[in-house]
């Protein structure tokens, strides 16, 4: 079938906001307990509820909670593991009120509390069997102070039980973990001002009835160390990731000695936002079960430690998390360009199971961009990665005189990275057609250590630098059109998009999702997790308060010169609200078109079905609006 020529932004698609909302629920945090799989559903559907789901051993899938329970942890405003189980009993952090709750498996009855009421909040939850307690991460907010963060334990064998102190006197914890003859326990900790992939300490200690007797630090003793998802293997050893030469490999401890289990140029782990992550598990005491991730693509095989050696399963998936073993297998979330993340598992013989595919995708294949992976160099010659999504839909096409609209991504953290899986967020555009660009600038994880410091001392620069670079390598090989470039975030994307449009004369529209405008403004009013996060980025606040006077928007706005649409979660405890405040009323001051769409049930992130709508048809329209592009039927 001839394809009809449209000007390109203005195809008519069905790949609508509300499709987007119902397509694909998120699956996270993989748990296996005796002979049951667990895992988390999130679902905007349902006002952004998490629903821990479970595969029977008959082979059964089925909700865990009650409507009115959701799993979710404010630990860090960023959360992450929130459960788990043992011996018939599931232990999860509720989101309404952040106590932790306790559900029979057995009966299935009301869950009831665990943790006493008060200002706590609980993640990466275990269950000491032995001592009948639980053992998490505790993070105490106090009024008028800075959280204290902390260790925590609570007694299972009590009516009352009360929250003790484990571990304590760190800024921050993470990966609890007792060793399977429940005698040693193992955590990694770091210090304010850093960030838990630039310097932490791996610690472990002896378990002396319900005390801790012997503590010893075993690795990230040089202050230039992070390490990720200490793990202890079936025979008890204890097994980490490290970026110690560069790349976050895996390494373990033997006789008090480092070992190393795997050498490779590829990133076994991602930075921290979320506790309790997980990219490698024990099939057995000599076998991990493992992903990783090279050049934005994600990889997934096996380790044989005696051997040293790495044997890739050979798949169609690009994308996967949330790593574990079940009965000897390998499962976990996999998804790829054209396929929405479902659960899967490998076999002992590397054979494919698709174990759950929730979503439901009504869109044929020749509906979806393909992501091409592109290198190019930037400033100073440095090479830098991402991904370009050509605009396609299977009824229409541009003129061959006319090239497309660009759409510049920038992924938040800014410590984190896009990868090639399905985002129907960017399909959405490309059915439009629109040209995507999605840029794992530098300071992006998944390419060393090196590269992730790329950004140190250079947010708002480097990074900038590398949206500037992509949009004229693309434009050199005729692929957009560079008069018309758009640049748009979230967060800490957000904030590379206001630098952007202030600093440089590129792009000649944005969009800034709950972005930031004011780096003072950040350093001074946000939470714990974060709040010295600028000191490598930027420089330590106040003494190098120039450079953020320096490299705020909103001290420039004489630079601003187009149209940008601000969109803000009222609620939104990371980048407050006046930062987008400032930044409009000193754009509709200077009579320059802008719009501000705001969600007063929203925080960091939109996560209900009806502002996920709201949000992305007010930037279509806004786009529509400056451009002047007339969607025709």
């Amino acid at each position: 079938m001839l394809k009809v020529i449209k000007p390109f932004g203005t195809w008519p698609s069905d790949i609508s906001a509300e499709m987007i909302t119902r397509a694909a629920p998120g699956l996270n945090h993989l748990h296996s307990s005796a002979d049951t799989l667990f895992w988390v559903e999130s679902r905007p559907w349902e006002a952004g509820r998490n629903v821990i789901m479970c595969q029977t051993p008959e082979g059964a899938i089925k909700d865990l909670l009650p409507t009115q329970f959701s799993c979710n942890s404010k630990v860090h405003e960023y959360g992450g593991m929130a459960y788990t189980v043992a011996n018939q009993k599931l232990y999860f952090v509720n989101a309404l009120d952040q106590r932790i709750y306790q559900l029979d498996l057995e009966s299935l009855n009301n869950p009831s509390p665990v943790s006493p009421e008060g200002p706590f909040r609980f993640a990466d939850i275990i269950v000491d069997t032995k001592n009948q307690r639980l053992i998490a991460v505790c993070e105490h907010h106090i009024e008028g102070q800075e959280p204290d963060n902390y260790i925590a334990t609570i007694a299972l064998d009590q009516k009352h039980p009360e929250i003790q102190t484990l571990v304590a006197g760190s800024d921050f914890y993470a990966y609890p973990r007792l060793s399977p003859d429940n005698n040693t326990i193992c955590w990694i900790e770091w210090q304010h001002p850093h960030m838990p992939w630039d310097n932490t300490q791996l610690w472990q200690a002896s378990v002396s009835g319900k005390q801790l007797t012997n503590r010893c630090l075993v690795a990230g003793g040089n202050q230039d160390e992070a390490i990720f998802q200490p793990q202890w293997s079936p025979d008890n050893l204890l097994y980490f990731v490290s970026d110690s030469h560069n790349w976050w490999n895996i390494y373990r401890l033997r006789d008090g000695h480092r070992e190393t289990v795997l050498l490779k140029d590829a990133e076994f782990a991602v930075p921290l936002w979320q506790l309790g992550v997980s990219t490698y598990d024990f099939i057995d005491s000599q076998t991990i079960g493992c992903t990783w991730t090279e050049s934005g693509v994600w990889f997934t095989g096996l380790i044989d430690i005696p051997a040293q050696t790495l044997g890739k399963i050979d798949c169609h998936y690009s994308s996967m998390h949330s790593i574990c073993t079940h009965h000897g297998q390998l499962f976990m979330m996999a998804g790829a360009p054209g396929l929405s993340t479902e659960l899967i598992s490998f076999s002992a013989d590397k054979q494919l199971n698709r174990i759950y595919s929730p979503a439901s995708l009504p869109i044929a294949n020749s509906q979806l961009s393909t992501p091409e992976s592109v290198l190019f160099s930037s400033a100073d010659n440095q090479r830098v990665h991402a991904f370009f999504y050509p605009p396609i839909n299977a009824h229409f096409r541009g003129d061959d005189q006319e090239l497309p609209l660009v759409i510049v991504i920038c992924h938040g953290g800014p410590t984190g990275a896009t990868d090639s899986s399905l985002n129907l967020k960017i399909q959405y555009w490309t059915n439009r057609g629109f040209a995507v660009v999605d840029i794992n600038y530098r300071g992006s994880t998944g390419f060393g250590r090196h590269y992730r410091q790329g950004l140190t001392g250079a947010w708002g620069l480097a990074d900038v630098e590398d949206a500037q670079y992509a949009i004229g390598h693309l434009a050199s090989l005729g692929k957009i059109d560079p008069k018309r470039c758009i640049i748009r975030g979230g967060s800490a994307g957000g904030y590379t998009v206001l630098s952007a449009l202030t600093f440089t004369d590129t792009f000649k529209a944005g969009a800034s999702l709950y972005g930031i405008g004011d780096l003072e403004t950040l350093a001074t009013d946000t939470h714990k997790f974060e709040s010295r996060y600028l000191d490598s980025l930027i420089g330590p606040y106040p003494e190098r308060k120039d450079i953020y006077i320096e490299r705020s928007p909103i001290n420039h706005i004489e630079g601003l010169n187009c149209p940008v649409i601000f969109l803000q979660g009222l609620q939104d405890k990371v980048v407050p609200p006046n930062q987008a405040e400032m930044m409009v009323d000193l754009l509709q001051s200077k009579g320059i078109k802008v719009a501000y769409v705001t969600f007063d049930d929203e925080g960091h992130g939109f996560r209900k079905a009806n502002n996920i709508i709201c949000a992305m048809e007010a930037e279509l329209t806004f786009y529509q609006e400056v451009f002047n592009l007339v969607e025709t039927s």
